[in-house]
């Protein structure tokens, strides 16, 4: 990687993140795309890459949450507790059962459409008014296990995927986002220590590049301060709108690569 790739790393992160913050989710998902078909960074050394990108943003918008008390919640343990061991699982088969980037491009394709296409018709037509119920704390560890797992193919650490998820499933957004926020940040730093750990035996760029995941992570902790910042300026219902088009966008894009 050069000094030209690491500076188009940072300035990805940073736009990117801007744009996910104010809404709680993690930038990883969207940065994937631009990592493997603008910088190139090869399969599987992409996942760990990202992962490390999710450590180095996620501290500024974690100590904001902190600062209010929202960290201290049973959802944030329950949905680490679950995460945890499912993005080491995750990491392993990236490695040894999922390597080549045709497979991956389908693995991406299936988690970003699905997840952008509910997000885009839950803001579009919301559900009617009823009681809420949100999971209980054996269903929302299983459900962050079964995140967790495809977070670790994916590089996103789980907790993008877990917020929506609960949101939907009648949890209040305020309790959601911490806890997603904080269950990407620890999910993403075992993670990379995990691909760092499994680099040692396995062939091929399995190691993260940890130039390029450190320039976009701290593109991406420049971003998040803003985008926090932005927060309050900015309508709710046009940043859903925004990330659920760039998610339906991004994996319609790897699903016409993978059929070609």
């Amino acid at each position: 990687m050069t000094w030209w790739s690491g500076l188009l790393g940072f300035a990805a992160g940073l736009l990117i993140s801007v744009v996910t913050a104010p809404v709680g989710v993690s930038g990883a998902v969207f940065l994937l795309p631009v990592q493997v078909s603008v910088l190139g960074v090869p399969s599987p050394a992409v996942t760990p890459t990202n992962l490390l990108y999710n450590v180095v943003a996620g501290p500024g918008a974690l100590l904001r949450h902190h600062r209010t008390g929202r960290l201290r919640g049973p959802l944030t343990r329950l949905l680490i507790a679950g995460t945890v061991p499912g993005v080491v699982l995750g990491a392993v088969i990236r490695v040894f059962a999922v390597p080549g980037p045709r497979v991956f491009r389908l693995l991406v394709a299936a988690l970003l459409l699905p997840l952008g296409l509910w997000l885009l018709l839950r803001t579009l037509r919301p559900a009617p008014a009823r009681p809420s119920r949100p999971p209980s704390a054996r269903g929302t560890t299983a459900l962050a296990l079964a995140v967790g797992v495809a977070g670790g193919v994916y590089g996103i650490g789980g907790g993008s995927l877990l917020g929506p998820v609960l949101v939907g499933r009648g949890a209040p957004v305020a309790v959601v986002a911490p806890a997603a926020l904080a269950a990407t940040f620890v999910t993403s730093a075992v993670g990379a220590f995990t691909y760092a750990l499994l680099s040692l035996t396995a062939t091929g760029a399995v190691a993260p590049d940890w130039f390029l995941g450190l320039s976009c992570g701290a593109g991406g902790l420049l971003g998040g301060h803003l985008g926090a910042r932005l927060q309050p300026r900015l309508p709710e219902t046009a940043l859903r709108v925004l990330l659920a088009s760039l998610a339906t966008a991004v994996g319609t894009l790897y699903a016409v690569q993978f059929l070609l």
